[in-house]
């Protein structure tokens, strides 16, 4: 069994505000596994009855649109909890989660989150924080979508990728997505985000290597995002 006290993901989340008894009672009752690329986490509507902590790995967070295809919402990378918010409203989830490549996960169930929300104002504060950061987060995406072009949008995501996952020895952006995946997060097409991303290759701010890509001319995106 992993040690959560000896675990350095949990400074990355909420689970920092914990003492090391509380960490030792979160061992003995979480369960970890491996979550292989493409297998889904929970589904949208699932009663989870927990969290899940990642400790390593990316998974999209989606919502099924009225047209029947997932819009990504939300990339998760290590450190970050899932189903903080349905835990605390007492509502089976609003999102699916999709491992978009090989995760180490670890699930712990609800009444002991509780029982840390209960007696922990600290760690209760971070959820709450959490939690907000998500709506403002949303509230952003919102604003973009009636707003910015679906090209300043593309730019602003391919920006993000870099920002928050990095990049391989050879300057490619680190999390490698699929046309449909970054469509999926700009709210287009799949034909028109394969459209744009030749367009800026053309024009040299980005390159693309198959499915690699790698940001040329970091001020020029910056500028499309404007």
């Amino acid at each position: 069994m992993s040690k959560c006290e000896q675990c350095i993901v949990r400074e990355f989340s909420s689970l920092k505000a914990l003492n090391k008894d509380e960490l030792i009672k979160l061992a003995h009752c979480k369960t970890s596994k491996i979550v292989r690329k493409g297998e889904t986490i929970f589904n949208e509507g699932e009663t989870i009855n927990g969290v899940f902590c990642v400790k390593d790995g990316v998974c999209k967070m989606t919502k099924l649109s009225a047209n029947g295809r997932d819009q990504i919402v939300h990339l998760v990378k290590r450190g970050e909890l899932l189903g903080q918010r349905s835990m605390i409203s007492d509502e089976p989830t609003n999102l699916s989660a999709v491992a978009l490549e090989d995760m180490q996960i670890c699930f712990i169930p609800k009444s002991e989150i509780l029982g840390f929300f209960n007696q922990n104002n600290q760690f209760s504060m971070n959820v709450m924080r959490t939690i907000c950061g998500d709506l403002k987060e949303a509230d952003n995406i919102m604003v973009d979508m009636a707003q910015k072009t679906v090209k300043a949008r593309l730019a602003h995501t391919l920006l993000y990728l870099e920002d928050n996952f990095g990049i391989n020895t050879d300057k490619s952006l680190k999390l490698q997505l699929s046309r449909e995946e970054i469509a999926s997060m700009i709210g287009t097409a799949t034909e028109s985000c394969i459209r744009l991303l030749s367009e800026l290759n053309k024009a040299e701010v980005i390159k693309l290597d198959g499915k690699k890509i790698t940001i040329s001319n970091r001020k020029e995106l910056m500028r499309i995002t404007e």
